[in-house]
């Protein structure tokens, strides 16, 4: 009898009535319940009682209960349903079926004047951007200048509007849609006009910017400098800068005169790429025409003073602006900070940014919050812990992301013990955690065996309210089965269920995977059944936990069985579950069945990926049958798969071991020539061998690579 069968279940009543249920739950129901989830959740509360009675080995309530059921501490939200609805009014669904209709002009008249439709920014930003076609969004658009010329003039409208274009475009102005504008009583005006270039520009079609450009007049709209500035800057963001410069030269011919706008773009394309001695040129012309440089040409020039890896220069920029009474702003300090790190080691970066912020204490949070964001990035926890230590001991308190960022990077790289320290006094400064930190946080400590502290962090979750429906439950349940700490994740299980968080089967999957590596085949067999009788169809990632844990408690026969239910179950296998199979039963010797495993594999439209063949060619080689793993390297090759450092290794040992020296170190060399690195592990496994083998002068070359390479190597006399 199999240790874990599903179709051995057919005769109970969840699972006979599965199929029935899922059916049943479409069909319209004629009784009405006060509470419609009554009953399920009964069902799931009896069933759980024993059950996480024998989870968890006793029936005592752990303090993580206390911890996550006080109910002044977690509330789950509930949805209100209003019943002085307007039933009048639509909603953007039905405006994008209006959309979608050759007549939307007039329908849309009809549903306004039949006041069914209440033009507001908030609505009309809503249909703007839920649209799943960029003509609609255009129509709507069109439709509502004509009904109140004031949402031109409404910058959230047409930056939505320019989203909307950009995100599901391009908005290509062909016949079709110019005829349809005109039919619908409108045209494309120039602020319609400026919102599609600046699309076209963020999509990267400049030469369609280019081309519309010089069609403008059969649009009834004549050059300006609004609209040249629209094109050079659509130009400069599809990098074309010698499309935006071929388009500043032609202003004059069309009587437009550059303003400040367009030369601070132009400033800005060509700082984007270094060419910062033209860029002072262009503010010289600028201010030859009258216009003084703002904090936008400032920002401009410092960022191309540090893309051309001049740091003094862009510090002396900032002093010019103070100089002229220019204040800078978030871009301005960003774009310093953030410059100085892209020029010169992470190191010398962090000095002169230091330096930087205590010349200039004005600049106060904003830089320390930038400059922490880059020790965080380049991953220097050390110099991030002493910076917020030195900070928070002046009152600085960081803002949200940025503080998690921050802790994030002292939770990698330095003792956790420094890390709470430095996270309990912000904390009770009024510092707000996020649930991923959070988490990651639990999770390091319960690793740790320091179950007190990981809970004194839950409670603070706890009543951050972080946790209060299916999801941040399921991550929370998931953290404690990282941690190994699987009796916590059973009481969040349960715990769950009393604040009345129905589990979905997601919840189910990460505990079954859970007790699955501990090697509790029981208690997955629990869960499987619980999850079956809340009529929850089991998936591939239920089936492949299983099978795993089936295969790592050597019960082999059983884990094909479940191999082949879950094909009854209409599941398809994917390479994840056929590789735990391959890989286990080639751990046993049992090579002709995996073998026929590959097989099936590649007849059901699967293809082997390099863990399959891998587990294969390690098992050859550990028999002594060399010729057959190489075989499976070539046709690993054939199908374009890369061998990696696992594939070379196994055939280089098992080529020394045969005698077949020359052989080995031709296959060590060829790895680089195949696109694989050798790693510490394939070296030393060389070196080892060639200095049993007496070739130290092939020794010597291949430790002067590795030295190269930082890779480093055991201790061998010769080298």
């Amino acid at each position: 009898m199999r240790g874990l069968s599903l179709a051995s279940r057919a005769s109970s009543p969840a699972l006979n009535n599965l199929s029935k249920s899922q059916k049943s739950s479409n069909q319209p129901k004629l009784t009405t319940q006060k509470h419609p989830s009554k009953s399920k959740t009964d069902r799931f509360q009896r069933q759980t009682n024993h059950t996480e009675a024998s989870l968890t080995g006793n029936n005592t309530v752990s303090s993580l209960n206390s911890q996550l059921t006080k109910p002044n501490l977690l509330s789950v939200p509930k949805g209100h349903v209003s019943h002085n609805r307007d039933t009048r009014s639509v909603d953007r669904h039905y405006i994008s079926r209006i959309l979608s209709r050759n007549d939307w002009f007039l329908l849309l008249n009809h549903e306004f004047k039949a006041k069914r439709i209440n033009l507001n920014p908030q609505f009309v930003v809503s249909v703007l951007q839920n649209q799943e076609n960029p003509i609609y969004p255009l129509r709507f658009y069109i439709w509502v200048s004509n009904v109140d010329p004031l949402f031109i003039r409404n910058q959230a409208v047409k930056g939505v509007l320019a989203n909307a274009f950009y995100r599901k475009g391009p908005v290509v102005l062909s016949v079709d849609l110019l005829k349809d504008i005109r039919n619908s009583g409108f045209r494309v005006d120039e602020d319609l006009l400026c919102v599609l270039i600046g699309s076209w520009g963020r999509l990267g079609l400049a030469k369609y910017c280019e081309e519309i450009f010089g069609q403008i007049s059969f649009l009834g709209i004549t050059p300006s400098t609004r609209l040249y500035n629209a094109v050079i800057d659509a130009l400069v963001k599809s990098n074309s800068l010698d499309l935006a410069y071929l388009k500043f030269q032609q202003m004059s011919a069309d009587n437009c005169k550059p303003d400040r706008f367009t030369y601070n773009m132009l400033i800005h394309g060509v700082c984007k790429i270094g060419v910062v001695d033209e860029a002072l040129r262009l503010v010289k012309q600028m201010e030859g025409f009258g216009y003084s440089a703002n904090v936008y040409t400032y920002t401009n020039l410092i960022y191309g003073f540090c893309n051309a890896k001049r740091v003094d220069e862009a510090f002396r920029v900032f002093e010019t602006m103070k100089l002229r009474n220019v204040n800078p702003n978030e871009a301005t300090i960003r774009s310093l900070v953030h410059g100085v790190f892209r020029c010169v080691a992470p190191r010398e970066a962090f000095e002169l940014v230091i330096d930087f912020i205590e010349k200039e204490p004005v600049l106060g949070r904003l830089a320390c919050d930038t400059l922490l964001c880059c020790l965080s990035e380049k991953c220097m926890p050390r110099e991030a812990g002493a910076l917020l230590r030195k900070l928070g001991e002046r009152g600085y308190l960081p803002d949200s992301s940025t503080f998690n960022i921050t802790m994030t990077c002292l939770l990698k790289g330095l003792d956790v013990n420094e890390t709470c320290g430095i996270l309990d006094k912000f904390i009770a400064r009024g510092a707000k955690l996020g649930f991923s930190f959070y988490l990651a946080l639990i999770e390091t400590l319960y690793k740790a065996g320091r179950g007190m502290e990981g809970d004194r962090y839950l409670n603070q979750m706890v009543k951050d309210r972080l946790v209060s429906d299916v999801f941040s439950y399921n991550m929370l349940i998931d953290c404690f089965c990282k941690a190994n700490v699987m009796n916590k994740a059973v009481m969040v299980f349960k715990v769950m269920q009393d604040r009345g968080v129905s589990p979905n089967l997601v919840t189910f999957n990460t505990l079954i995977s859970g007790h699955c590596k501990d090697g509790e085949v029981h208690k997955a067999r629990e869960l499987l059944q619980m999850l079956l009788e809340l009529g929850l169809k089991p998936d591939i990632f239920t089936f492949s936990s299983i099978i795993d844990c089936l295969c790592r408690a050597q019960q082999f026969d059983d884990a094909l069985g479940c191999f082949s239910e879950m094909v009854e179950w209409g599941i398809s296998p994917n390479a994840v579950t056929y590789n735990i199979l391959i890989r286990s039963l080639c751990l046993i010797g049992d090579v002709g069945r995996s073998m026929k495993l590959l097989k099936d594999m590649r007849k059901d439209g699967i293809s082997p990926d390099i863990f399959s063949f891998n587990a294969l060619i390690q098992s050859f080689c550990r028999m002594g049958k060399v010729e057959k793993a190489e075989k499976m390297f070539v046709s690993m090759s054939t199908l374009g798969l890369i061998p990696d450092n696992y594939t070379y290794g196994a055939l280089v040992k098992a080529l020394f071991e045969l005698g077949r020296c020359d052989e080995a170190k031709k296959m060590f060399f060829s790895m680089e020539v195949n696109g694989c690195v050798p790693d510490s592990f394939t070296c030393n496994l060389i070196s080892e061998n060639l200095f049993k083998q007496g070739d130290f002068e092939e020794l010597q070359n291949i430790a002067k690579i590795c030295s190269e390479r930082g890779i480093s190597l055991k201790s061998i006399p010769a080298v």
